[in-house]
């Protein structure tokens, strides 16, 4: 395994990491230009040299992702006896430039009921770098002449995102399996299927933000239902309805789907992790 199979692995368990890239070597110094680590919550996987060079870099990395920083950053090390840092001397006699460079996890969206809106707002979030699971109750609504596919033709013949299409009778169902953090986005056309997914959605704490799409009439009937099933105040303002920005109006699927996809992005941004290791 090498450290693009590392970084892999850190994706699909949606776990940040900080790539450290030994970018110029002046001197001697242990190891060659080039030379990576990946610095993850857990795990180290690679070296850039060892001793207090490595050490020095992994301290970097772990604040980086304590912060969730986003920005790379460069890190120059002496090595030299004269050079003292929390971890030691470290005399090879070069100097070397590290890049240390944030992985954030990727995001994941899930989107039930993929009708005129979902179909819109899927074809929106298509084009963002995050796993995006597109989920129905309805064959047809999937339907390859219908959705496309990725490479293909259709709403999803350029899409950036990993998309995975899934058929369920009983789409609350595909609660338990979304990965932890998925935002939920909740748009079928039956009012009873939004119920049993909200509700499945409300227990799932692990899960991100819960929207709704609805009105307020449809919002009062689903929290006296919600409250009924055991729902606490607490659980029901997890659930942002309608969801949406309101600087976008607007009562066509496109427009509905822009609203909406704006909101998921400001949470996808709120999201960013921080404070994982």
């Amino acid at each position: 395994m090498d450290w693009v199979d590392e970084l892999q692995r850190l994706r699909e368990a949606r776990l940040p990491a900080v790539i450290v890239t030994l970018v110029a070597v002046r001197g001697h110094a242990p190891r060659n230009g080039g030379a990576k680590l990946v610095v993850s919550p857990g795990r180290l996987f690679g070296t850039v040299g060892g001793g207090n060079l490595e050490a020095t870099a992994v301290a970097s990395a772990r604040e980086m992702l304590v912060v969730g920083a986003t920005e790379p950053r460069l890190l120059t090390l002496t090595l030299s006896d004269k050079a003292t840092t929390e971890y030691g001397v470290q005399c090879c006699g070069g100097e070397v430039t590290m890049l240390l460079e944030p992985i954030p996890p990727i995001p994941s969206v899930a989107i039930f009921g993929i009708g005129h809106v979902g179909l819109e707002l899927a074809r929106i979030l298509a084009r963002q770098e995050i796993e995006l699971h597109l989920i129905d109750a309805r064959a047809e609504m999937l339907h390859p002449d219908r959705v496309g596919e990725p490479g293909a033709t259709g709403v999803l013949a350029d899409a950036v995102a990993t998309v995975r299409l899934r058929h369920e009778q009983v789409p609350e169902a595909a609660i338990a399996d979304l990965p932890e953090g998925t935002h939920v986005l909740i748009m079928t056309h039956d009012h009873v299927e939004d119920l049993a997914i909200t509700d499945q959605a409300l227990r799932r704490s692990a899960l991100g933000s819960v929207g709704l799409i609805g009105s307020a009439s449809k919002w009062a009937r689903f929290r006296a239902k919600l409250t009924e099933l055991g729902h606490t105040e607490q659980d029901l303002a997890r659930v942002t309805t309608p969801i949406g920005v309101p600087e976008v109006g607007g009562k066509a699927p496109a427009s509905i789907a822009v609203s909406v996809a704006a909101r998921t992005l400001q949470f996808i941004e709120a999201s960013t992790p921080a404070g994982m290791v």
